[in-house]
């Protein structure tokens, strides 16, 4: 995980640059194989449930593409047909503590609620939440117990659930954050595709591709 940390920094320093060379697939037609998406190699199972497609996106809480991209996010997931599921990954890169933080609100039941907040504090309020007291001094103020969070961020379950979420990322060969992938088979990105939106309109595609293949 330590060379994935380090393509990771090279990726997200080179992500805004990458954004701006890369041509939306809108623009180009259909998105391409090998351009806008790879496959991923070998296909990876899903947690769906049967008949569902799963939709992941990989991310971190630190990383000011996420951040970026989130409101946008939020506003497509909403839109989501029923035959798909949506997940986040919290990819192990950056500061570890935010991978924690996440899978600590996952575990309460508050990871979709104070998600908004938690990008908030990070990248307009500066607050780097890098120490459980400054974590718990922000949730706080939005009604989470600290004890209780303390509790839940030492525990087996959340040590757990960070190192499945490390084995997935390393799996599907995450390299930068924001990414997507869509039922075990695809795998795509902002600085793929040439932005936000052009990386939802390859989702869609490719959830589209997704559902015909099981006609």
């Amino acid at each position: 995980m330590i060379e994935a940390r380090r393509r990771w920094m090279l990726a997200a320093a080179a992500a805004s640059v990458a954004t701006a060379l890369a041509r939306p697939a809108a623009a180009q037609g259909a998105p391409r194989e090998g351009r806008d998406y790879r496959l991923v190699k070998p296909v990876q199972p899903t947690e769906a449930p049967a008949g569902k497609i799963e939709v992941i996106e990989f991310f971190w809480y630190g990383c000011p593409h996420c951040n970026t991209l989130e409101p946008v996010l939020n506003a497509w997931v909403k839109k989501l047909p029923d035959d798909v599921v949506f997940r986040r990954v919290h990819v192990p890169f950056g500061e570890r503590r935010h991978q924690q933080l996440y899978y600590t609100l996952e575990s309460m039941g508050k990871a979709q609620e104070l998600g908004d907040k938690v990008f908030h504090a990070i990248h307009a309020d500066r607050d780097r939440l890098d120490t459980v007291e400054k974590m718990t001094a922000m949730l706080g103020r939005h009604g989470v117990d600290a004890r209780q969070f303390a509790d839940v961020f030492e525990s087996f379950a959340v040590r757990t659930k960070m190192r499945r979420a490390a084995q997935v990322s390393e799996a599907y060969g995450v390299d930068g954050v924001p990414a997507m992938a869509v039922n075990g088979k695809y795998y795509t990105a902002p600085s793929m595709v040439g932005g936000n939106e052009a990386a939802l309109r390859t989702m869609d595609w490719l959830i589209a591709q997704e559902r015909q293949a099981r006609k």
